[in-house]
C-alpha cells in the first residue's frame, strides 16, 4: 500500500513511470494499489486506460500481480527472499553491466559438477574444456620451443583432442572399457575437445559419465604423462614454466620426470 505510482521502480523489469506532465494531481499523489481491482486481484483497466498513454498502459499490464501478496511492496529480485545483499548485487552487476561473456565456456557444466568423482577429476575436465592442458599445441601457442608431434604415437599433431580421444593409446583405453563407440559418435558430431567432452558425458548416465571422466584422469591423461616423462629435461623445464604461467597449477620437477599435482 506504500509504493508511489510515479518515480518508483515497480514496473515489469524494474521500470518506473515519470511524473512529468501527468494530467491529474490525484494520480500524482496516489499509490500503486489505486490501480488494482482488489476484488479480482487484477489491474483495474478502466482506471489505467483513463490516466495513462498506450505505452505506459502496456508496461503496467505486463507487470504481474500475485494472489498470495496482500500488500504491494518493493523486493530485491536478485534474491529469493526479496532482501538486498551485496553478494547478489555484485553478481547482478557482473551479469548485466559488466561484459564477461569472454569468460564463459558454453556446455553442460551442471552435468559435470553432479558427477560422483573426486574433485581433481572434475578439475581436469574443467581444464580440458577451458583449453588449459599443456599439450604441445598449447605450449607452441605460448611460445615454447617444442615438437608438435604426439609424444606417444609420434604421428599426429598433438592437441587435447588427440591426446584424450584420438591417439591410438587413448583409443585403446576407450575400447577396453566399451566406450569407443560413444567417443567416435561424439567426435563425429563435434569439433573442439570441450564439445566432444560435453557430448560424451551428456549422452551417458551419471554412473557411466563418472567412469568416463575417471578414465580421462587415470588412463588417457595419466598414460600420456608417463610417456612425457621420458622427454628431455630442458624441454620439460620449459613445459613446466609455461604450464605454471598459463594455468596456475604446479609441476614438481625432478631429474627426468614431471608429475602433475
Amino acid at each position: 500500500m506504500n509504493i508511489p505510482i510515479f518515480e518508483s521502480p515497480w514496473l515489469y523489469r524494474g521500470g518506473c513511470i515519470s511524473g512529468d506532465g501527468q494530467p491529474s494531481d490525484v494520480v500524482q499523489q496516489s499509490r500503486v494499489h489505486f490501480l488494482i481491482d482488489h476484488e479480482s486481484n487484477s489491474w483495474n483497466h478502466n482506471v489505467i486506460n483513463y490516466y495513462f498513454d498506450v505505452g505506459t498502459v502496456q508496461e503496467i499490464l505486463k507487470t504481474p500481480l500475485f494472489h498470495q501478496v496482500e500488500e504491494d511492496q518493493l523486493i530485491w529480485k536478485a534474491e529469493k527472499n526479496g532482501h538486498y545483499s551485496v553478494k547478489s548485487a555484485y553478481r547482478l552487476c557482473m551479469e548485466v553491466i559488466a561484459d564477461n561473456s569472454f569468460l564463459h565456456c558454453p556446455g553442460s557444466w551442471s552435468n559435470i559438477w553432479r558427477l560422483k568423482v573426486p574433485p581433481k577429476v572434475k578439475n581436469l575436465v574443467w581444464r580440458i574444456c577451458r583449453g588449459c592442458l599443456p599439450t604441445p599445441a598449447r605450449l607452441l601457442d605460448k611460445g615454447v620451443n617444442c615438437s608438435s608431434m604426439c609424444a606417444v604415437c609420434e604421428e599426429s599433431y598433438e592437441d587435447a583432442s588427440h591426446v584424450l580421444y584420438d591417439c591410438p593409446k587413448a583409443r585403446g583405453v576407450w575400447q577396453n572399457n566399451s566406450m569407443l563407440d560413444k567417443v567416435n559418435l561424439a567426435m563425429r558430431n563435434n569439433i573442439t575437445v570441450a564439445e566432444i567432452t560435453f557430448a560424451l558425458t551428456q549422452e551417458m548416465s551419471n554412473e557411466k559419465a563418472g567412469q568416463a571422466t575417471m578414465l580421462l584422469w587415470s588412463k588417457s591423461w595419466a598414460g600420456y604423462n608417463v610417456i612425457v616423462e621420458h622427454l628431455e629435461k630442458s624441454e620439460l623445464a620449459r613445459m613446466a614454466k609455461c604450464y605454471r604461467i598459463s594455468s596456475g597449477y604446479q609441476y614438481e620437477s625432478k631429474a627426468s620426470a614431471v608429475r602433475l599435482e
